[in-house]
């Protein structure tokens, strides 16, 4: 199967990563010298298009560009431990009922960023790997990989036979972030935008940790969250 993503960020990246690109679409009136010689210089199909014909094709802001991939790869769970490097201390991060696209995009972003070794996702009731989170990841959903999972509850379980500790983000019987252990091979744990973790997933991982919120708002974005949580656990076992 094949699916469009866009953005001239997306695309550029697209291009020199050598991925494979069936044909690229640009909207008349959009055109990108620089994107253009790459795509010439690769020999790649480009199709000159009426902008409204990509509006109709296309949800979000396209930017004008928009190339023809194959879809994103998922991995089995074993697989994606598989390629964990030998001697590296393993970080996983699991999302539970996350739903919107720029939040999984950012996640994916941020997991880059500190090295993060895969992100797990449940089958139902997540989003999956769109074009919208391709463009708002900046090129991390092709550099970390993701595994769907039919039941998250039981992944967490399988994980802890592997030596994984699991630790969920929530407000509710939790320690200060600061209070984790991080030195651990470790699964984070990041719930749904509106209801946080699902009960039976918190009630499998080994603690929970909160951030302190001093104003008058009680939660915060889902990958900002996230990515407050991953920079701890990078500057715990990357100390200066």
């Amino acid at each position: 199967m094949t699916q469009y993503v866009y953005g001239k960020n997306v695309v550029k990246q697209l291009l020199q990563d050598n991925k494979k690109i069936y044909e690229v679409l640009i909207a008349d009136g959009s055109r990108d010298t620089a994107i253009e010689k790459m795509l010439k210089e690769k020999k790649i199909n480009c199709k000159i298009v009426s902008r409204k014909k990509m509006d109709a094709m296309l949800q979000g802001n396209h930017q004008g560009i928009a190339a023809k991939i194959d879809d994103y790869k998922t991995y089995e769970l074993d697989e994606l431990l598989e390629s964990i490097p030998r001697g590296k201390m393993p970080l996983l991060v699991m999302l539970d009922g996350l739903e919107d696209p720029h939040n999984l995009g950012a996640i994916l972003r941020t997991c880059d960023c500190v090295g993060v070794d895969g992100v797990i996702i449940g089958k139902h009731r997540n989003v999956r790997l769109t074009p919208t989170v391709a463009k708002v990841s900046t090129g991390a959903i092709d550099t970390v990989k993701v595994s769907m999972v039919t039941n998250l509850a039981q992944s967490i379980k399988y994980l802890k036979k592997q030596g994984f500790w699991v630790v969920g983000a929530d407000l509710d019987n939790s320690k200060d972030y600061r209070e984790g252990q991080y030195d651990v091979p470790l699964v984070l744990v990041i719930g749904s935008e509106g209801f946080g973790i699902s009960s039976l997933v918190k009630k499998n991982c080994d603690y929970c940790v909160r951030m302190p919120m001093e104003g008058s708002v009680t939660s915060l974005n889902a990958s900002v969250a996230c990515g407050i949580l991953l920079y701890q656990i990078y500057n715990g076992r990357h100390p200066l």
